[in-house]
């Protein structure tokens, strides 16, 4: 009979390793996930920033304002105002919520209204 070497347990259920493997799968899954998504908000923050001359951090909470007034995952509401960008089609509760957000009308897509002079309706933060 072989002893296990000091501070070394013997495995005795035979599917831990496979609950294991399956674990780490679908954190891999869950970061890769995160990753894209990050990726689609900062897309967003950037559409924010050329449509209204807004700081990054402003874009920001641009996005995150939008989507608690709207209740729609932030995520979501990137994607959109990324789909927007390319086709000038927004959903009218984002738009609405998008226009209340930078003080003015948001019409058409991006390409189609420049930044505006003045400074934004951003809550809890100045723009200078």
């Amino acid at each position: 009979m072989t002893v296990p070497p000091t501070g070394v347990r013997p495995n005795p259920d035979p599917d831990s390793d496979s609950d294991q493997i399956f674990r780490l799968q679908e954190e891999v899954r869950q970061l890769k996930e995160a990753v894209v998504s990050h990726a689609v908000v900062d897309q967003a923050i950037g559409v924010v920033i050329a449509l209204d001359g807004v700081t990054p951090d402003e874009g920001w909470i641009v996005l995150k304002e939008v989507s608690q007034h709207t209740n729609i995952k932030l995520r979501n509401v990137a994607e959109t105002i990324l789909i927007w960008g390319r086709t000038g089609v927004m959903p009218p509760e984002i738009r609405a919520a998008l226009g209340d957000r930078l003080g003015r009308p948001v019409c058409g897509g991006p390409g189609l209204s420049g930044p505006r002079s003045g400074s934004p309706r951003v809550s809890g933060r100045s723009s200078r």
